[in-house]
């Protein structure tokens, strides 16, 4: 891992695989540093001949962290980290795969900065902005795990940190069913990288949104990976990207919730993004 500076915010970023192969940036979802794109995904990507780029957003991880509550940047920032990475490392344009708010950034740099975005993968997201039509809410579970969640009393409690993370994630699972034992581990190393976890749980949901992207602007070749068991966004969230961005391609992978591709269906996800990059956006095999 290393620390890229660039306008006075460090960003925390690992890399596998080739250099000299396509950059692969897998943007995660709110809250989440990154280590919830673990090693062995990233690893299994670059298997397939991609150079895969993960980072820390603010506040998580090793990167730049503001106090809990008080986030001292907007949403613009944190949507333009990813070209801040890039010019830290003197590269043009990458590949972006984001998930959730992460499919929300690679689509604000898709429209504002399309030079620089070679191809998309938007996994678990939902339409930044534009005109999507009536699309169904959360599962009701949600709000109802939420209002159960274990109280931390001590950001610095690595037990009570830890338990809070594995019951925060727990609802979003997929038929596939919740791995305790893998999200235990990862909450654990994530943790264990962590300044403020509580900024980490609190502030990515605070800052002030920014211009939200049209995907009709969208010329990036897209390809969007959506589950018919998302609780947070329904499958129509997806059907509705792959509608509204010009010439995408939905691949439905069932039984993921709304989470990270878990290793059960790396068999599905990885030979799909891989083709996805490797052809820019030309793969039929989805």
């Amino acid at each position: 891992m290393k620390t890229i500076q660039c306008e006075g915010v460090s960003l925390a970023v690992d890399e596998f695989g080739d250099s000299s192969a396509p950059l692969v940036v897998l943007i995660a979802g709110a809250t989440q540093s990154m280590d919830w794109w673990t090693p062995d995904f990233c690893q299994a990507l670059a298997a397939q001949g991609l150079h895969v780029l993960r980072y820390d957003q603010r506040d998580t991880g090793q990167s730049t962290t503001g106090p809990a509550g008080r986030p001292d940047y907007t949403g613009v920032d944190l949507a333009t980290d990813p070209l801040r990475i890039l010019d830290g490392l003197g590269v043009d344009s990458a590949h972006f795969v984001g998930l959730s708010m992460g499919g929300g950034v690679a689509q604000y740099l898709a429209v504002h900065a399309p030079g620089r975005v070679r191809t998309l993968t938007l996994i678990e997201s939902s339409p930044a902005g534009g005109d999507a039509g009536e699309l169904p809410p959360p599962a009701a579970r949600l709000g109802l795990a939420e209002g159960s969640l274990p109280g931390v009393e001590d950001w610095t409690d690595a037990s009570a940190v830890v338990e809070y993370r594995v019951e925060a994630e727990r609802p979003y699972a997929g038929s596939h069913g919740f791995d305790e034992e893998r999200c235990r581990a990862i909450a654990t190393v994530e943790f264990g990288r962590g300044q403020d976890m509580e900024a980490s749980m609190t502030n990515h949901f605070l800052v002030a949104a920014g211009t939200e992207p049209d995907p009709t602007s969208i010329s990036a070749p897209t390809l969007v990976l959506h589950s018919d068991t998302d609780p947070l966004f329904p499958l129509p969230h997806g059907e509705a990207l792959a509608r509204m961005i010009p010439d995408s391609v939905l691949l439905r992978v069932d039984g993921m919730g709304h989470e990270a591709p878990p290793p059960s269906l790396w068999e599905t996800v990885v030979p799909a993004l891989a083709g996805h990059v490797q052809s820019g956006g030309q793969h039929l095999g989805v």
